[in-house]
This record gives C-alpha cells, structure tokens and sequence, in this order.
C-alpha cells in the first residue's frame, strides 16, 4: 500500500506487520535489537534527547508505569508514556502527561515511519514500529522524562534501546516460559537485562532467587539497588472503603494512610514501587500531596475495575497464576459479595488451564462462562471447559465472549458477583459490552 494519510490508512499500515501479541513469538532465530536501532539512526536517534525510566515485571507493571507516570505529572514534569497492550485504542499506548496521542499524530508519526521503512529497507514487527513512535513522539514533544514499559522480558523486548535512567523490576513469576525459560531464574535473567550502569535499579519483590539475580546485575554494572522492605518499606497495606489505605517509608520520606483508590493487596505494593521510582527518578522526597493527590486520583482500566452492580461485574486483567491469585487474594476484602460468584473466563493458549483454574475454584467460584477470547493465540473453550468439569464445576461453554457475558448476566441475581479474567483481550470485549465503548481496532 501507498503511505498513510488517514488514521484508518495508518492502521492498516501497521497491520501489515509481524505481530508477536497476537502470535506467539519465538526465539527461533537469534534475538536482536540491531534493527530497531538502526530505525531509530535514521530517525538521528529520537530516544536520546531525554532521560527514561524503564519497567519490566511479570505482573504489575502497567499499573507502576501509570503510577509512576502520574505522580511524576503532578511533580510539574512533562512526562511521556509508553504502556502496552491497550485496550480499546491503539493511542492508548503512547501518553503526554496523560493524555493519549489523537487520530492525527499518530498518523503522521506511521507515515513518518512508513518513508523510514522504504528508505532503510527495514521492516519492523507491530510492537517495535509502535516503540519507535513512541521514542520519536516523546522527542518531538519534548518531555522531560520518558516512562516505558517493557512489552516481554526485558533483554530482547524492543524498549531495551533506551538507557534507564532508573529501571525497575515489579517481580517475576512463571509466564511467557517458551520464550523467557522456564524457571523464576531464567526469566529474572532475562528480566534484569534492563539494569544500567551507574543507575538505581528499583527491585518491587523480596523473592530470594530474583533478589540473588538482580543483586549479581548491579554488582556487575556498577549500579545502585533499590530493594522493596529494605530501602523502601510498605508498613502498612490495609483495605480503606474504595482501595487501600497505605503507610510507607521511601530513602527520602514517610507517607503516613494514604489513600490508594485501586482495589487489591498487590496494588499496595504497585504504588509503594512506583513512589520509590518517582523518587529516584528525581533525587528527592515527592511531598505529601503530590502522593495523596495522585492516589486518590489513581484509575488502571481493567485491573480489579468494578463495571456495575447488581449485579455487581468486575473485570481484571489476571492472565497468568500468580495474577489469579493476587486477584483472589483481593476480591472479598475489595468487594462485599452475598450472592453467588460467576466468572467468565477466557485464557491464551501456553497457560496452564488447572493453575490458573485453582485459586478461582479455592474461593467459591462453581459456575463458568467460557469463551475463546478475540485472539489468533487463544486457547480453545472447550480446552477450558472440560478442565473446569474435570475439576468438578459447572462450565458452559460459549462462541463469544459477549454471548458468554450474557449468559453470566441472565443466570445472576442482584447480589451476586460476575468476574471477567484469564486475558486482557477478554476484559476489553467485557468492558465494550458493558460499558457500551467503540473498539477502535
């Protein structure tokens, strides 16, 4: 196709390239950064005219980039952010202070992208042309700081092209084991591949085996270790009525019961992180109401999100073990719940269907809607079906996810609690369905 003008065009563009989300990549062939690199030359090198920050993590890692970012905004900097997998909206993906990038820029940022590709004879995957135009955006918007989240890993991920200034690893559990390995200590490798020399690498888990890791790293660079419970100290991680009520101690302040609006015990430990990374970042305490403000304010779309009630439906974005888990782990204290519990579940394909099946069947969860959520790696309904019945619960098995929705709804009193999980791709579909949003994909 010609060059994009229109939003429309642009996307079209985009789609004719490798997507590793929506397929499983591989490491079939030796992994490289060279030719994101090289793009980014042509482009006279976009990602080195500001200072980043730079977050990997199996789990909660866009809630500590979105966390970070805000309370870097109400600090007065100009922030830009890249977060990945959106939800309804490619612009979600690419920030300025909060504010995703419109329809117009980003068209003139692929057609940018489209000349450069004709130009080198580079052809990029889906997620490093959407890298790039991320680093190209923040440089021409002149942030004052950059915050990137890794897509997968860290070492290979295309965001490794940044140097972070400070770089932080949220935990490590076992996912994405066909391309990171499958151990905790394969995939912290892998991980930590993000860690600068002469930077503060900021470390949101006191796992033993991630710890050894990650403390070998920055002896190796030279670096500076910020580790949760030892340089920064979560005191208290208390439910409050609409989230958590927190107490911290950072290397620069004390925050005493601020209030985080985001449910869930993880999320406590999310926000202690991204307040020492802000910290970090600048070399100083926050001070009280840039904390307290930009928690109170806090918003991360479908994580442990409550959509409706009556019945009441929550949706998060839990797609591997350890986030069914923490999702459990949140839900009876976040949410009172008198009736029966409903879950419409929907995983990709690599996921181990009875680990991830286990913490929702340990509290209480007996009736499944099963659907294959909208994506070329999903795994099969009646994969997930016959492992639910196996276990002993009632599962029914639907074409759709909004079919499979529907059904929940139907069979749901007033006081009974429908959960949506097992991948973000099916808690978009659920959010459109309720919410009743446009995809723009």
């Amino acid at each position: 196709m010609g060059r994009p003008t229109t939003h429309a065009e642009a996307l079209a563009w985009l789609e004719l390239h490798v997507d590793f989300e929506r397929i499983a990549p591989n490491r079939s062939t030796p992994p490289s950064l060279d030719q994101v690199r090289a793009t980014l030359a042509a482009l006279a090198d976009p990602h080195a005219d500001y200072p980043a920050i730079h977050l990997t993590g199996t789990n909660g890692k866009g809630t500590t980039t979105t966390l970070t970012s805000a309370l870097l905004v109400n600090s007065g900097l100009r922030v830009g952010t890249f977060t990945s997998p959106d939800l309804h909206a490619i612009n979600e993906r690419i920030a300025i202070s909060g504010e995703a990038i419109d329809d117009e820029d980003f068209s003139q940022l692929l057609g940018r992208l489209y000349d450069v590709e004709n130009a080198t004879g580079i052809a990029l995957t889906r997620f490093e042309l959407l890298t790039v135009a991320a680093l190209l955006h923040f440089s021409d918007e002149a942030v004052d700081v950059a915050v990137l989240e890794v897509g997968l890993g860290g070492t290979w991920d295309s965001t490794n092209v940044i140097n972070g200034d400070v770089t932080v690893l949220t935990n490590v559990d076992l996912d994405h084991t066909a391309v990171l390995g499958p151990t905790v200590a394969d995939i912290a490798r892998d991980k930590v591949g993000i860690f600068r020399s002469a930077a503060i690498a900021v470390l949101g888990t006191t796992n033993a085996i991630v710890t050894q890791i990650a403390t070998q790293k920055v002896t190796e660079l030279g670096a500076t270790l910020w580790q949760i419970d030892r340089d920064f100290v979560l005191e208290e991680n208390d439910l409050a009525v609409g989230g958590r009520s927190l107490t911290l101690r950072t290397p620069f302040a004390r925050y005493d019961a601020v209030v985080l609006s985001l449910h869930g015990i993880h999320q406590g430990v999310n926000a202690a992180t991204a307040i020492a990374t802000a910290e970090a970042f600048l070399g100083r305490a926050l001070g009280d109401n840039v904390v307290r403000a930009t928690l109170a304010s806090a918003r991360m779309p479908g994580r442990m999100e409550l959509l409706s009630r009556h019945p009441m439906i929550v949706v998060d974005g839990a797609h591997n073990p350890a986030g069914v888990q923490a999702l459990c782990d949140g839900l009876d204290g976040a949410f009172h719940v008198s009736g029966e519990r409903r879950c419409v579940l929907g995983m990709l394909s690599g996921r181990d269907v009875d680990d991830m099946v286990a913490p929702l069947l340990a509290m209480g969860f007996r009736e499944f809607h099963v659907a294959a959520p909208d994506s070329p790696r999903a795994m099969s309904a009646s994969v997930v079906t016959k492992a639910l019945r196996d276990r002993g619960a009632v599962a029914h098995e639907h074409p759709s996810v909004t079919s499979a929705l529907a059904h929940a709804r139907e069979r749901s009193h007033e006081d009974d609690l429908i959960v949506a999980c097992g991948s973000l791709y099916l808690v978009a579909q659920v959010r459109a369905d309720v919410l009743g949003l446009a995809s723009h994909h």
